[in-house]
């Protein structure tokens, strides 16, 4: 009697409404709150009430004719795509809410693509048909051209924009109509206008039905009425084995449709699938509260879990005390003694328990498929406003990753700079806006640095010599050293070649190092120093003078002077590039990746209508490419980047660079 159930769909048409009006439909609410104004249940952050969007993952149960609705709201803002794979991950179906004014568009199929991975039950919410330029038809025939043949509409709307009033159900060939008053629809015939069209598509909907079961196929041919329920029970099978994708619709503000939705839920969605054994909990969402701390939303697998049971994380295998069990709405916690096998709750103060986490009794054997974070695409460089916030920085971070496992935090030692990753602008502009308000540490931005190498095109030899009195001892060292290039990614070689004691044995080591330290620091240009060769082939020293000091400054003095007479070159990084994308937007993804100065290395179709094209970038380039590729393609591309090895800077660019150096 449980059903879980993601709402997934484009940004804006109205997930978070619609579970508004099915929490007030069900007499869990007086009053539907609203996005524009913040005061919805699910919409709860400042960060979703400052921007009227949803960024993460609510829970929202309510309770529909002896069934149990966990409705799990998700955003559909691209950047927050991780929370609607967390949503499916623990869904039975999911519901795609999709407008009728703007149609289909690309989140819906970003989402549609997640479900079909997982071959999950499938259905189809069409919202605001009460607005001007709605149009069912068209909405449907987008609908049948981009998910296929499998769509089937279970329902018509009567009227339409400002004179919709309610939907004929093509199953039972009635006409349920609605007013202010009421959630509740008022069943009647189907208007004299509507009829021929209704039994036209009531026909084409039993056949789709029927067509999956031999017997009723006979049935139908033989020209038998298959009853209702005989029909709902095979539709059902169809939605479950992922055949069949029901279209409902109706308009969430005018609570039109809105209780037929949450029956057809309760009747025709999938009940949850569960195992005998000992309690196990797969944890979908972590949030992080200032105040209460951690705080782990879980569907429990198998078994049932009660207050103060003890279960152990399989991943750090330590032991998890459930002190306290808790029923989520929003914000909004009841608490709970136990809960049974195919429900969601929460818990607050577990140890060591993140998002991906399982927990499980003891021993137990738990084969459970893992939450893969999304890969964040885009960094920007942060640092403290105050110095005496860095400590405090580092564990703000820490707690936001426990949070939003898209988020990562990466300390680039050649650049200096702490990098904090995301999957778009308004991702990582939400997680500065969280850094401030959650954990009190405001941070300043930098742009991100590119570890551009610098290294050498010719031979040559150099002096570095060393020579300092300062009263008493004084220091006294001199190197003869050769610089020769090597293979691109060959590394540093030293190679001694004195002979006859010009440089006593224990000094040696200290040449090298004084070569390896400012090879690090940086060369001509300021970078560090990459793949040269470095003989030290003659030198001098003093019996007294003369130390590990001494000659560790004569190989940094010596090495920077035959370097310099080497023909030093830039380095910078460059990236493999892998793009997918639909078909119509390679033109101009190859066309703008030639601008960035990259190569493309091959391109291929990946069906689907979408084509793969790798190319090799300078990263410099791509630092921002999340943002170019979404615009190139309407949000409809994705991409990832990996380091493929360093290449000369052009010698207009290394100019500029060396004079900012």
């Amino acid at each position: 009697m449980i059903r879980n159930v993601a709402l997934v769909g484009h940004g804006g048409a109205g997930k978070t409404t619609l579970t508004e009006a099915m929490l007030f439909a069900a007499g869990v609410t007086s009053r539907m709150g609203r996005v524009e104004d913040g005061t919805t249940v699910t919409d709860f952050d400042p960060e979703e009430h400052k921007r009227t969007l949803s960024v993460s993952l609510a829970v929202a149960p309510l309770e529909w004719e002896g069934h149990k609705l966990n409705l799990l709201d998700t955003p559909g803002y691209a950047d927050f795509v991780g929370d609607v794979a967390a949503a499916l991950r623990v869904a039975d179906l999911a519901i795609f809410v999709v407008s009728a004014v703007e149609g289909v568009q690309v989140q819906t199929e970003v989402a549609w693509r997640l479900a079909d991975a997982r071959q999950m039950p499938r259905a189809i919410f069409v919202n605001k048909l009460d607005r001007e330029r709605a149009s069912f038809p068209r909405t449907l025939d987008q609908l049948k051209e981009r998910f296929g043949a499998g769509v089937a509409p279970l329902e018509l709307p009567l009227g339409e924009e400002n004179t919709f009033r309610g939907v004929v159900d093509l199953l039972t060939d009635e006409a349920i109509t609605y007013d202010a008053t009421s959630a509740r629809g008022t069943t009647g015939p189907v208007p004299d206008d509507m009829a021929p069209e209704e039994h036209r598509v009531h026909d084409a909907l039993v056949e789709g039905i029927v067509v999956a079961d031999d017997a009723l196929t006979e049935r139908y041919l033989a020209d038998e009425t298959i009853p209702v329920e005989q029909l709902e029970a095979a539709l059902a099978t169809g939605i479950a084995d992922g055949t069949v994708f029901p279209v409902l619709c109706g308009s969430a503000t005018k609570l039109i449709g809105v209780d037929r939705l949450a029956r057809f839920m309760a009747e025709d969605g999938p009940a949850p699938a569960v195992s005998d054994g000992p309690p196990a909990a797969f944890v979908f969402k972590t949030v992080v509260d200032p105040y209460v701390g951690r705080v782990n939303l879980f569907r429990v697998l198998q078994g049932t879990i009660a207050s103060d049971t003890t279960l152990v994380n399989d991943r750090t295998m330590t032991d998890e005390r459930l002190h306290q069990l808790v029923s989520l709405r929003g914000k909004e916690q009841e608490p709970l003694a136990s809960v049974g096998a195919g429900d969601l709750a929460a818990v607050a103060k577990l140890t060591s328990t993140t998002t991906g986490d399982v927990l499980g009794a003891r021993g137990a054997n738990l084969d459970v498929e893992r939450l893969e974070p999304l890969e964040p695409v885009l960094p920007v460089a942060i640092r403290a406003r105050s110095k005496g916030d860095e400590d405090k920085l580092a564990n703000a971070l820490h707690r936001l990753q426990e949070e939003d496992p898209a988020i990562r935090v990466e300390r680039n030692s050649e650049t200096h700079q702490t990098l904090l990753w995301g999957t778009g602008e308004t991702h990582l502009g939400i997680a500065l806006e969280r850094l401030a308000r959650k954990f009190g540490v405001a941070v300043e931005t930098d742009d991100v640095k590119v570890a551009y190498r610098e290294t050498i095109t010719t031979n040559a030899e150099a002096e570095g010599r060393y020579k300092k009195q300062t009263g008493g001892h004084g220091q006294f060292g001199v190197a003869f050293l050769r610089v020769e290039p090597r293979e691109r990614g060959a590394g540093f070689e030293f190679t001694d070649a004195i002979v006859g004691g010009s440089i006593p044995r224990q000094f040696i080591p200290a040449v090298e190092k004084g070569i390896a330290e400012t090879m690090g620091t940086g060369g001509v240009y300021g970078y560090p120093v990459v793949d040269v060769g470095v003989t030290c082939f003659d030198g001098k020293y003093h019996s007294v003078d003369s130390s590990e000091m001494s000659f560790k400054m004569a190989g940094s003095i010596g090495f920077k002077d035959a370097m310099a007479k080497a023909h030093p070159i830039l380095l910078e990084p460059i990236s493999e590039l892998v793009v997918t994308a639909p078909e119509d937007a390679q033109g101009d993804i190859m066309g703008d990746l030639n601008s960035k100065r990259g190569r493309i290395q091959g391109t291929g179709s990946v069906g689907n209508g979408e084509v793969e094209i790798v190319a090799l970038v300078p990263t410099s380039e791509i630092l921002r490419y999340a943002i170019d590729l979404r615009s190139l393609t309407g949000g409809r591309g994705r991409f990832e980047m990996r380091h493929s090895h360093y290449d000369p800077v052009p010698s207009q660019l290394a100019t500029k660079l060396a004079a900012a150096s």
